[in-house]
């Protein structure tokens, strides 16, 4: 198959998908009004949002990087997503009881009750930033992938590729907001659990020879879970389970985004529900995508194909070789492409409803119709500003994006976790202006400690930063006490 012919497939495979996510977009979408593109409107079914839930964390990277993972790592990313396990019944019978107590549009608007306006927007902020940086980080990857396979055969440039991309993202996310986010992932996740399935099969049939796929995978050498034995490693599993219990904290229930699809649940109730189930059942999709990652490489090994230098092109490297069906590779494309437009669109929605409503705060000042203009208007500018950043990162990053995502997440979301825990697990109101100079202070000394425990004591520092820097914002905070908070 010539460079023409996979990106006339890719391009077909994209067409149909598209047609799909706009009719369910326009179905979602109709009678609806302000009120229910910020919230949902409050009626999702429990286990429709599960089903979201499943798919709403996993992205294009996820697709894409987790299976070339087992490459240098092996299986620890599990040891992590364990953590996130643990972390999704915090969520769920802590988190979520408060957030709904206070019927919130926006999750942040808690931090304005419990500390006032200006730690309020500074916790929107860092939303802001660690939501745009990460959203464009994931969906750096999608563009990538599209540019090799479809652009560049049709020699079209990457900044046109990017303004396709987002632009189409922007239109089916523009009238149906949250509402639409819930149903698009949920038709996400449907498609990413089928195609790393299929994936599975049809790679596995590609092996040939004799012997059962499950003993192939186990002896290959890449299935190692636990690393108990050096404590300096970032590959240590308390390290690792901790860092993973208190990641998806932070990066799912203190995130607006992922937070806005169980906030559009009809009662708490129905949310702990749809939290719990999703957060068992994505163990074991991780694990599917860690076991694909196994029976790539034993692709590789058995028709002599050198391993890439960059693991993230692993999955790409076995779907669109010539030994495999063409169904691979439209597969391939199908889960990657639903996962990093779906993420996209989710985290578009997410940024212009807390810029709406934790920065600019819209909703307490204008009508109906009014905040509809503005947040059409900033649905534009976030496109904008998501394209621009997908940009620079195109031309200045090398690193594995999934690692880049979690070590962005350590430094962002870091003052978010200690004004949250601080706030739930304290009494004390703190003087609410010198706030934002404690979450800017915090994350500059996790990167000093980070680089001092590295250069001077040869520890590595993970993805557990983001402990160190909630730490940081919280002995911060207790600086800034000043007197008991009136429950």
């Amino acid at each position: 198959m010539n460079d023409l012919q996979k990106a006339t497939i890719v391009l077909a495979t994209l067409v149909g998908y598209f047609i799909i996510l706009f009719i369910i977009s326009w179905l979602a979408s109709r009678k609806s009004d302000t009120n229910t593109a910020l919230t949902g409107g409050h009626q999702a079914p429990w286990f429709i949002v599960a089903i979201a839930m499943i798919g709403a964390p996993i992205s294009g990277v996820t697709f894409i990087s987790v299976p070339g993972m087992v490459i240098a790592s092996q299986y620890s990313y599990m040891q992590m997503v364990l953590g996130f396990a643990v972390g999704y019944f915090v969520i769920a019978y802590v988190l979520m009881p408060l957030f709904f107590k206070r019927h919130l549009k926006s999750i942040y608007g808690y931090l304005e009750e419990r500390f006032g306006a200006r730690t309020h927007k500074t916790g929107a902020w860092f939303f802001f930033v660690s939501k745009m940086l990460g959203a464009a980080v994931r969906f750096l990857v999608v563009c990538v992938s599209l540019q090799l396979l479809v652009f560049d055969p049709l020699h079209i440039p990457f900044i046109v590729n990017i303004v396709i991309t987002i632009a189409l993202i922007f239109l089916y996310t523009l009238q149906g907001g949250v509402k639409t986010v819930i149903w698009t992932d949920t038709l996400k996740s449907l498609c990413l659990i089928l195609s790393v399935v299929l994936c599975i099969v049809f790679v596995a049939k590609g092996l040939g020879g004799e012997g059962n796929i499950a003993s192939k995978v186990i002896d290959s050498g890449t299935t190692r879970i636990f690393y108990l034995d050096n404590p300096s490693e970032g590959t240590y599993f308390w390290k690792q389970f901790l860092a993973g219990i208190f990641m998806v904290i932070a990066m799912t229930g203190l995130d607006q985004d992922l937070m806005q699809r169980t906030l559009a649940s009809k009662n708490v109730k129905e949310s702990k529900k749809g939290l719990v189930v999703s957060g068992i059942v994505q163990v074991f999709v991780v694990g599917l995508f860690l076991i694909l990652g196994s029976i790539l490489v034993l692709y590789t090994r058995s028709h002599g194909i050198a391993t890439p230098e960059k693991a993230d092109t692993l999955f790409s490297l076995v779907a669109w070789d010539k030994g495999m069906p063409v169904i691979v590779g439209i597969l391939f494309v199908l889960g990657f492409v639903s996962a990093g437009y779906s993420a996209a669109g989710s985290a578009l929605t997410a940024l212009t409803n807390s810029f709406v409503v934790d920065i600019l705060g819209s909703d307490k000042k204008q009508d109906d119709k009014q905040l509809g203009k503005t947040r059409k208007m900033v649905h534009i500018a976030m496109a904008a500003i998501m394209g621009l950043i997908i940009l620079a990162f195109y031309y200045a990053n090398n690193d594995s994006a999934i690692k880049l995502v979690y070590a962005l997440a350590s430094y962002t979301y870091g003052p978010i976790l200690g004004l949250f825990a601080y706030g739930m697990f304290s009494k004390s109101t703190v003087r609410d202006k010198w706030v934002p100079v404690v979450c800017i202070a915090a994350p500059v000394l996790s990167w000093v400690l980070q680089y001092v425990a590295k250069q001077y004591w040869a520890y590595e520092i993970g993805f557990e930063l983001l402990l160190y820097n909630a730490a940081f914002t919280i002995l911060g905070l207790i600086a800034l006490r000043a007197g008991k908070v009136q429950r």
